[in-house]
């Protein structure tokens, strides 16, 4: 038997980075300020920008952006439910990781890879030998977010199970996120039982990881990592090649999501665009990738610039 390649460990100064972003104080701690009117001013700005956009998207585009320092929210058809194609994958990665924190699996735990097993659609496992590998959970999730693996999905779907993926979403407060099919299952499509979430619960339950509540230090870190990891995304192509973000896109036809955090420093935010009913996918792409440009423009003029504006760096 091929031994699964081991999965390497969060580096160190990756791990106090993030154990550093948890420590920063949520909003409304302590007395706030009151608001900064040219701030009001740019924030409507951009809100009337990402109404724009949406109203001239050919389909239905929603939107959620959250200032993780200073609670500002930014929403545009935040409460509409979406298709998540492979975005869905953020809930299942932190429930893998929530049942290790829990003792309930252990994420060096390897599996044997069968031909059945296998599935079609993005990833590499399809084109493995029938009983030739096996793959520890730690190395599955690595697949499933970097390269988006459905056939690594599936199996993780199975060893934690549906219902507890579900759960996990339920103790969040997340009424309408819900995994309820597997990758590549057409029957379940045909029948409209797609997985789903709102731009709004997306950008919830990425704050939520973010900010420890899911977690603890260490398994957020590691989760914080896989999502970190380099892949193409609409949100990536809107932001700076040295910022990180964490995060995962998502893509079947008709359907575009992209779900992450920007770590940018000083001003990390969390952010959420969904697209159903495009006719365009590659034109839907093009349209997030404005927003994510917009959005972060945006958090790094404030993060750059003093109380009246003027640049600091």
């Amino acid at each position: 038997m091929q031994k699964a390649t081991s999965f390497r460990k969060p580096k160190p100064a990756l791990f106090l980075w993030l154990c550093g972003l948890l420590l920063m104080p949520t909003p409304g701690s302590g007395q706030s300020a009151p608001p900064n009117p040219l701030v009001v001013v740019l924030n409507e700005k951009l809100q009337q920008k990402l109404e724009r956009l949406a109203a001239d998207f050919d389909g239905v585009l929603g939107v959620a952006v959250k200032d993780l320092r200073g609670g500002q929210t930014f929403l545009v058809n935040a409460d509409t439910v979406f298709p998540q194609a492979s975005s869905i994958k953020i809930p299942i990665l932190i429930e893998l990781y929530r049942q290790a924190q829990q003792g309930r699996i252990r994420l060096s735990e390897r599996i044997e890879l069968r031909r059945n097993q296998t599935t079609g659609g993005s990833g590499v496992l399809q084109r493995f030998g029938d009983g030739t590998s096996m793959l520890a959970l730690r190395d599955l999730a690595m697949l499933m977010i970097v390269l988006s693996d459905n056939t690594a999905t599936n199996i993780l779907i199975d060893r934690l199970g549906m219902d507890r993926v579900n759960a996990l979403l339920r103790d969040s407060g997340l009424a309408a996120t819900r995994l309820q099919r597997r990758m590549m299952d057409a029957d379940a499509g045909r029948a409209s039982r797609e997985n789903l979430s709102t731009p709004r619960e997306m950008i919830d339950l990425l704050e939520r990881l973010y900010r420890g509540q899911l977690l603890d230090a260490e398994h957020t870190a590691q989760v914080m990592e896989l999502l970190s990891y380099p892949k193409p995304s609409p949100l990536r192509t809107g932001l700076p090649a040295q910022v990180p973000l964490a995060n995962k896109p998502g893509g079947i036809p008709g359907v575009r999501c992209d779900s992450g955090l920007v770590l940018l420093e000083s001003r990390p935010y969390a952010i959420s665009v969904m697209t159903t009913y495009a006719v365009d996918g590659e034109a839907a792409e093009r349209t997030m990738a404005e927003i994510s440009r917009l959005v972060f423009n945006h958090f790094e003029r404030l993060a750059s610039a003093n109380d009246y504006g003027a640049r600091q760096r």
